[in-house]
């Protein structure tokens, strides 16, 4: 088994990379080479823009390369719940903005010829309970009614023909969803933003940050440059000069493992339906398959904000046992891969984005991000530019999470509540 991410593992490296010192002057500093910030510079610099991206790894090292390769639109809240919460106006406007990052990273994918076998294949999120069908259904409802016909409740009986699994109730079912591979999608982002312009150095993480006369100044091990403006696109990776954004983003870990290649009968016998899936508890799983059809498999599995080996291996070995209790079939088959990386969750699990301690931002993307960080580098870029301001989350308040100062050292307390909750729920 290798305790490295499979996207990562299966994906050609960008060659791409700025050999130099980090050094000059441009128009927008991106700070950030996962998908909002490789989105936003291949834009700006097709815009003509003057832009370099600062990646303190590699790019697609973070969250962009560690997820479980899903392209979900809709919210991964309740829409009833964000419409108590947001109002009905912005409720829709961030619906709708998830359904125009799927067309967003699907266009992008088309018009850069990316090889990432990009596949619209639908979403299926799965009552885990009897009473979760009927919270599901509800939900349902609305969304059908006022914001996405295109989407299905299927019965607890319409669901042999989706998954191999009896445990389940019923589901929903929302039809623009995707999947892709979300290494080769990184990578040819990155190669896209290097053709239109954009100058990307990795393993440059800013160290430091001044701002005088109109200019920022962003100092990095490997030198330092100065900028007119800067997006700030890091996430759950956001080091201590944007002590704002950590203060406000919970880092938390998830896991996946990948089977080794299944067979045509396994599955037929496992995802016939061969879609995104998702369960219905609080700490609960998603899985998919992958294009060499294995079994991506995930979860919260540990409520941790360490992602090593170590983590890593104590966390695979509990999503085995619960790929094993939902596939008994497969409860032998070999794991090939066992990963982790951490998801920037905000407290009410919305995304932000705007401009606030000097600096533009988008994050807090809350496990829900592989498609709306790529259209949020196309939002956020499009406002550097002076057009239209489509940001959904625009000056939606976001104060910091009291006693919060980067770590979260209340994640264990968090875990054990939502366990309980999946118990008597």
């Amino acid at each position: 088994m290798r305790f490295t991410s499979y996207w990562h593992d299966t994906a050609p490296r960008f060659s791409g990379a700025a050999a130099g010192p980090v050094e000059g002057h441009y128009d927008v500093a991106v700070i950030g080479g996962g998908f909002t910030g490789l989105s936003a510079a291949r834009h700006l610099a097709r815009a003509g823009a003057k832009v370099a991206v600062l990646e303190g790894a590699q790019v697609g090292a973070g969250a962009s390369g560690r997820n479980g390769g899903h392209l979900n639109n809709g919210l991964a809240h309740s829409y009833l719940a964000a419409k108590a919460e947001l109002g009905p106006e912005r409720a829709k406007a961030l619906y709708r903005a998830l359904d125009a990052a799927v067309d967003t990273v699907e266009a992008l994918v088309a018009e850069e010829g990316i090889d990432c076998a990009f596949r619209r294949s639908g979403k299926l999120k799965l009552a885990s309970k009897p009473g979760h069908f009927a919270a599901i259904a509800r939900n349902f409802e609305a969304i059908h009614a006022e914001v996405d016909p295109e989407t299905a409740l299927l019965p607890a009986a319409d669901l042999g023909g989706e998954i191999g699994a009896p445990g389940f109730h019923g589901a929903m079912l929302s039809k623009k969803s995707a999947m892709m591979h979300m290494g080769r999608f990184v990578t040819g982002l990155a190669e896209a933003a290097a053709r239109r312009g954009a100058t990307i150095y990795e393993e440059a993480p800013v160290t430091e940050r001044r701002r005088s006369g109109g200019r920022h100044r962003l100092v990095t091990p490997r030198g330092s440059l100065t900028a007119g403006e800067v997006l700030l696109a890091t996430g759950a990776y956001t080091g201590r000069p944007f002590d704002y954004f950590r203060r406000r983003i919970v880092p938390v870990g998830s896991f996946i493992i990948a089977t080794r290649p299944l067979t045509e009968a396994e599955v037929a016998a496992t995802l016939p339906g061969h879609r995104t899936y998702a369960t219905s508890l609080n700490i609960g799983n998603y899985f998919r398959l992958a294009p060499d059809n294995r079994l991506i498999f995930g979860g919260r599995a540990r409520f941790s904000a360490t992602s090593d080996q170590r983590s890593d291996a104590k966390s695979g070995a509990i999503l085995r046992a619960s790929l094993a209790a939902i596939f008994p079939h497969l409860k032998d088959v070999e794991i090939d891969y066992c990963w982790g990386g951490l998801v920037d969750m905000t407290r009410d699990r919305f995304p932000r984005a705007g401009l606030a301690d000097g600096v533009h931002f988008a994050m807090g993307y809350s496990g829900h991000g592989a498609q709306m960080s790529t259209h949020m580098g196309v939002v956020m870029a499009d406002i550097l530019l002076g057009r239209a301001d489509r940001n959904p989350m625009a000056a939606l308040d976001w104060p910091a999470i009291p006693g919060h100062l980067g770590k979260p050292w209340f994640l264990p307390m968090v875990g054990m509540y939502y366990k309980l909750l999946d118990r008597i729920r």
